[in-house]
């Protein structure tokens, strides 16, 4: 039984059971098991009368909805090869991506998108509205009763791009055999998280189900005893969060830092004897995770742990655990939430692993490593100490695109890109991209992603650093946000010393306004494109290496 057979069934024994949901006006709006599975037979019946076949490509368009994933789900009965898209992505980078895909019909969410698609590519495949491909469904009926058409190991399943953080994306082709490994991995570390608990587990979800290891979390849900609670407005993402109350949800390193920051701000603003405990307790706990404690810091944890409980509540009186993704999340914030008593599970891996290499074991945890690598798949490291995986996770190729393939593609083993480095317990951790190094006009080579989190760390209102220096005699930082001259060279002063010379960040250059997708200096799911970066700030740049030369 492959991934989506096993899917299809799990929905059928959960008939009377809510699967998904949506909130809406501070309510859940909840879905059956049968009612998913009859909206599915709704759009498998509209994909063939709009002359779809097995093995037709066909983009899909939207915001997160239950109508989403039915529509997915029914492509993927029908054989047909789904290529979901962001919906927040600039018009002519979702038609370059729909023409390399050349799909049959573009599903879209809404009139907005489709007229958007329209407007790029007029002459483009038939378009569609999500709504059309369900009309006149009847959520009373029960299940369907057709299984989805029987596939191989080796056909595609989905083409997902890349975010392109160094140039043109890429489709990234995802097979049966990749899926029902992956799902296999992600269900059994979950069921180790939620062990000992009864009845079904209750997930929030918030991010895009057209990144891959959004979409991964949504099949696990579908395959596992699970309720997905998906968020329809992020600008209220801690209320529907209260609503929800889920046992644990996806993140990613940006939105944990803006929730520790959140937090630490409301607790400054309180001011008095609650800050005081709060930044004493904080630090004793802190310093005691290095070893460095003392009776007097013991003292201080005990006095602020019903605080750090208090905050914990708050966040969500059921969470057992965070999970985060995407990208390394920084080792003290990670720590920040273990001390107030949620642990942040890390999960490392990139669209063409199937969004999955590592996971941290629950009852293993090590702050500042991404996990151990999943069952099944070898991981070692190669040349400048890049990451190299194989195994049934990594994806049959880039669509469209053997000379890329061949060259991440060598020997049997994936090359990641990634820089890492693995312990003696077999975590891994990934200190950056391995094409991000710079190299100084010295010979040093410098990982530029450590540097820019311990900076933007300590320098509370900054959005985004990005550290430059290559060929040149020393590091400076680009920075966006509102912090001031005063609040960065502060900053500076604390972090250089213990750096080595090479190290040290001796200029910088403060941006107000922060980067973003609309402007081309973010990729689709918020990565810094340091190519776009480095020629659209050219002249800053420069100006920072002449100044400094010119004081000298």
């Amino acid at each position: 039984m492959n991934f989506l057979e096993h899917i299809f069934e799990n929905l059928r024994r959960r008939a009377e059971q809510p699967v998904l949901g949506e909130v809406h006006a501070g309510n859940i709006t909840w879905m059956t098991g049968s009612e998913l599975l009859a909206l599915v037979e709704r759009a498998r019946d509209f994909l063939r009368r709009a002359g779809l076949h097995r093995g037709d490509r066909c983009a899909l368009l939207a915001h997160n909805s239950v109508r989403w994933a039915a529509a997915d789900l029914a492509l993927m009965a029908e054989g047909i090869v789904v290529v979901p898209l962001y919906a927040r992505q600039a018009p002519a980078e979702l038609a370059a991506m729909m023409r390399d895909a050349t799909p049959r019909l573009v599903l879209c969410g809404n009139p907005a998108l489709a007229e958007a698609v329209a407007t790029e590519w007029p002459e483009g495949p038939p378009r569609a509205l999500l709504e059309e491909a369900f009309a006149g469904e009847r959520l009373a009926a029960g299940p369907a009763q057709e299984l989805p058409v029987a596939r191989a190991e080796t056909e595609p399943v989905t083409i997902i791009y890349t975010s392109g953080t160094s140039g043109e994306p890429k489709g990234v082709v995802l097979t049966v055999g990749n899926l029902n490994h992956v799902l296999r991995c992600t269900t059994g570390r979950l069921d180790l998280l939620m062990a000992g608990r009864s009845g079904s587990d209750r997930v929030f979800h918030y991010l895009p189900f057209c990144f891959a290891g959004s979409w991964v979390l949504l099949l696990t849900c579908l395959w596992r005893r699970s309720q997905l609670v998906m968020s329809t407005d992020l600008t209220r993402l801690a209320e529907e969060m209260q609503v929800a109350r889920p046992d644990y949800l996806l993140n990613v390193p940006a939105v944990l830092e803006r929730m520790r920051k959140g937090i630490e701000e409301q607790l400054a603003k309180r001011g008095g004897v609650t800050r005081k405990l709060f930044k004493g307790g904080c630090a004793a706990w802190f310093r005691r995770q290095e070893g460095q404690g003392n009776w007097a810091d013991a003292l201080r944890v005990a006095l602020a742990r019903p605080m750090f409980a208090a905050i914990r509540r708050k966040l969500g009186s059921n969470l057992v655990a965070l999970i985060c993704g995407s990208a390394p999340l920084a080792r003290d914030t990670q720590l920040f939430f273990a001390m107030l008593g949620l642990p942040v599970l890390q999960v490392y891996g990139l669209t063409e692993t199937t969004a999955i290499c590592t996971m941290d074991h629950p009852s293993r945890v090590e702050p500042g490593f991404v996990g151990e690598a999943i069952p099944g798949i070898e991981m070692k490291l190669g040349e400048a100490d890049e990451i190299l995986v194989r195994g049934p996770n990594i994806f049959s190729g880039y669509w469209n695109r053997p000379a890329e393939t061949a060259e991440v593609l060598r020997d049997g083993w994936f090359h990641t890109g990634d820089q890492g480095e693995v312990n003696q317990r077999g975590n891994w951790r990934v200190m950056g991209r391995v094409k991000n190094v710079l190299v100084l006009a010295s010979g040093h080579n410098v990982p530029p992603e450590p540097l820019e989190e311990a900076l933007l760390h300590s320098l509370e209102g900054a959005q985004h650093v990005v550290v430059v220096g290559h060929g040149r005699s020393y590091l400076a930082a680009l920075i966006s946000g509102r912090v001031t001259d005063a609040q960065v060279q502060a900053a500076l002063e604390r972090i250089n010393p213990g750096l080595p010379h090479y190290k040290r960040i001796r200029a910088f250059h403060i941006l107000p306004e922060p980067f973003s997708i609309e402007s081309g200096l973010l990729t689709a799911n918020g990565k810094i494109r340091r190519g776009a970066v480095a020629a659209r700030l050219a002249t800053q740049i420069e100006a920072l290496y002449a100044a400094r030369a010119a004081s000298s």
